[in-house]
């Protein structure tokens, strides 16, 4: 089942899928995943969004959860400016550096629309499938327990390791099997 939530942009709205019955609102499988046309739908090896919601989806779908499509592309700074950071990627700077020198953060998205999607559905805890520490902090800032963070672990490709690094390396991202 899907659902759609109002976003700063009415023609674009956040989605929720729901898969299975939400039995147990204290702990839901939750992904909470930003959108990425490059990735998601071309397909990009420069990150690993696609893949990452593809295992998402997967699991959802087997387990029953909710998967949240947040609008908010290219680490919230839009698509334009993304194809822009790419660019200055090309040129040598990593994910985190090429966002800044745009004059943007290393991450500009509001996890706000998420949170209040999981309230909206009457969510209390969740697991959370997640390689982002600050994804964990969001929703538990907002009185929502994380009660299990369950990593995404996709194997690099050539082409997004340095990209993958950076995220470890400059953004804290946990790449463990969470054992």
């Amino acid at each position: 089942m899907m659902h759609t939530f109002s976003s700063s942009h009415p023609d674009f709205p956040h989605v929720a899928m729901v898969s299975g019955q939400l039995a147990n609102l204290d702990s839901v499988l939750v992904r909470i995943h930003s959108e990425c046309m490059t990735g998601d739908v071309f397909g990009s090896l420069r990150c690993d969004c696609g893949s990452q919601l593809a295992a998402a989806r997967a699991r959802i779908g087997a387990e029953g959860g909710i998967l949240i499509y947040l609008r908010q592309e290219g680490r919230g700074i839009g698509l334009v400016n993304k194809l822009k950071a790419y660019n200055l990627q090309d040129k040598g700077m990593d994910t985190v550096e090429a966002n800044e020198a745009l004059g943007f953060h290393a991450d500009d998205r509001d996890f706000t629309p998420a949170i209040d999607i999981l309230k909206h559905v009457g969510v209390k805890g969740i697991r959370l499938m997640t390689n982002n520490p600050d994804k964990i902090k969001r929703p538990e800032q907002a009185g929502i327990t994380v009660v299990e963070r369950v990593p995404i672990i996709i194997p690099p490709e050539q082409e997004s390791a340095a990209y993958l690094e950076t995220k470890r390396s400059k953004m804290g991202h946990l790449f463990d099997r969470g054992d």
